[in-house]
């Protein structure tokens, strides 16, 4: 019958107990137990060991393969921009165009450039850990007109595919 460690080590303690309570004699029966005790523990632990070593071999392989995924990723993102850095360089030189059913166009959108973020006002900054600047409410405030130190609109064109 298969044990577990937990169980070799219950057979160990109950051996023991015998033995304590016997005032240490060692009967033929009990010296025959510890050895085999012994034997399934090493053999166990040997297996044990063989089992942690494949797993760690594993996880290896997987954190090597995790790397190697995530340059794979990091260059189809770059290829990815490059070409619809192309693409929008096409629409912008050429004009709108169709292929097909697809229509190249550009849409316009702002975004909010901090020239200077010691200039912006206290108010607009969201305390973090890491102190940042509010762009959504400086972009709402300088669209209302209102005249905001240190950062300014800018047009962005994007390439939007339908």
């Amino acid at each position: 019958m298969k044990q577990t460690l937990y169980q070799i080590e219950q057979d160990y303690l109950e051996l023991i107990n015998e033995i304590e309570e016997a005032d240490g004699e060692l009967s033929q029966e009990v010296q025959d137990a510890l050895v085999i005790n012994e034997g399934q523990l090493k053999q166990k632990s040997i297996g044990y060991l063989e089992v942690i070593k494949m797993k760690e071999a594993f996880n290896s392989n997987v954190d090597d393969e995790i790397k190697r995924l995530q340059a794979i990723k990091k260059r189809n993102t770059t290829l990815v921009n490059r070409l619809n850095s192309t693409l929008l360089d096409a629409v912008n030189l050429y004009g709108d165009f169709e292929v097909g059913t697809l229509t190249f166009t550009t849409r316009k959108s702002e975004s909010v450039l901090i020239e200077d973020q010691e200039q912006i006002s206290e108010y607009y900054k969201v305390n973090k850990v890491v102190t940042s600047v509010d762009k959504l409410a400086i972009k709402r405030d300088i669209k209302e007109g209102k005249n905001v130190k240190g950062a300014s609109l800018l047009e962005n064109k994007n390439l939007r595919i339908k």
